[in-house]
């Protein structure tokens, strides 16, 4: 996929959450804000566990809090001050910061260090392995695009992790 196709196509599924918002405001339709939570949820999680990596519960109630303002200030949303993407991820910061600030008066006696050091999991989280799943996604595409001998080489060189000299091509 090239990368005025991949922006055309960003710009497009942004103007078709756009879309959803505005029936969300305008009629609260279930429908396009089931489309806003399918597409939202997941990156707000993200969001959330980039922040406070481990802090699942967390993330969680990140994502159902930041949605339900999203529902209940639809009507708010103003695409001429902000895109779509910049609204919903002000209000996840505004609402990570009001978690913060309402459960920050609660002391507990557990080292956090305890727990993530007994932690025997060591392989990439659900979020890294949905990055590294859309990163292939995007770069298989890309590769459909070249000429086989130049994707070939490239496939072996960084997916394969093969060396960069004139046997990578054999």
């Amino acid at each position: 996929m090239s990368v005025m196709t991949s922006k055309k196509a960003n710009s497009d599924k942004l103007a078709h959450l756009g879309a959803c918002m505005s029936r969300v405001a305008e009629k609260r339709d279930k429908d396009a804000f089931a489309e806003l939570f399918d597409h939202y949820a997941p990156q707000i999680r993200a969001y959330s566990l980039a922040r406070e990596p481990g802090a699942d519960l967390v993330a969680d109630e990140l994502v159902q809090e930041v949605l339900t303002r999203v529902w209940l200030k639809a009507a708010k949303y103003n695409p001429q001050l902000a895109n779509l993407n910049t609204w919903i991820f002000t209000l996840a910061r505004n609402c990570r910061i009001d978690y913060l600030r309402r459960n920050s008066r609660f002391v507990t006696e557990i080292d956090p260090t305890d727990i993530f050091n007994e932690m025997e999991d060591e392989g990439p989280g659900p979020f890294q392995l949905a990055q590294q799943s859309r990163a292939e996604e995007s770069i298989r595409a890309g590769l459909e695009e070249l000429p086989r001998e130049q994707a070939e080489i490239l496939t072996k060189v960084y997916l394969e992790g093969r060396v960069t000299n004139r046997r990578a091509t054999n």
